[in-house]
């Protein structure tokens, strides 16, 4: 078994989408970023290669290659899975908190956890998303940007 952490900020802005774990949150704002900014995905990626001891995904998906301006992020867990894979793990399971002073995403949560589970072929048990404020504290309390934490646990296949 191995752990990995992942964490994850983006500012918030204008004439962008927000996308939260691959699903389209209705807000007035939205995250920057030189993919679509997904601020838990990414937390998730980084926590997957983090306990494969395989760097980062500016490692993997660097923001000086145009190939990944605008990218999915899902897709990209979808090619982190794929390495996961390739080394002979697959999730234990995932714990994930977005730290957002709004919107309020409760309603989101089963959605996402879906699409992670989905991206990832595990069962949506081993997948756990909460969402929190800072009571107005710091950069997201002022709703500046977003940021999440991811911890994972990978097992060995079992061949």
């Amino acid at each position: 078994m191995r752990i990995g952490f992942g964490y994850d900020v983006h500012q918030l802005v204008e004439d962008r989408k927000l996308i939260l774990a691959g699903i389209d949150i209705p807000f007035e704002k939205g995250l920057l970023g030189h993919s679509d900014a997904d601020v838990i995905t990414h937390a998730i990626m980084d926590s997957i290669l983090g306990a494969l001891a395989l760097g980062d995904i500016g490692k993997h998906f660097p923001d000086t290659d145009n190939k990944y301006k605008d990218i999915s992020s899902i897709y990209l867990l979808s090619q982190v899975a794929k390495l996961m894979e390739e080394h002979g793990y697959e999730i234990g399971n995932i714990d994930a908190t977005i730290v957002a002073q709004r919107p309020k995403l409760a309603s989101y949560i089963e959605e996402m956890r879906e699409k992670i589970a989905d991206t990832l072929s595990t069962s949506i048990d081993n997948i756990n998303i909460k969402a929190t404020t800072t009571e107005w504290l710091g950069f997201v309390g002022r709703e500046e940007g977003i940021s999440a934490y991811s911890v994972c646990l990978l097992k060995k296949h079992l061949t």
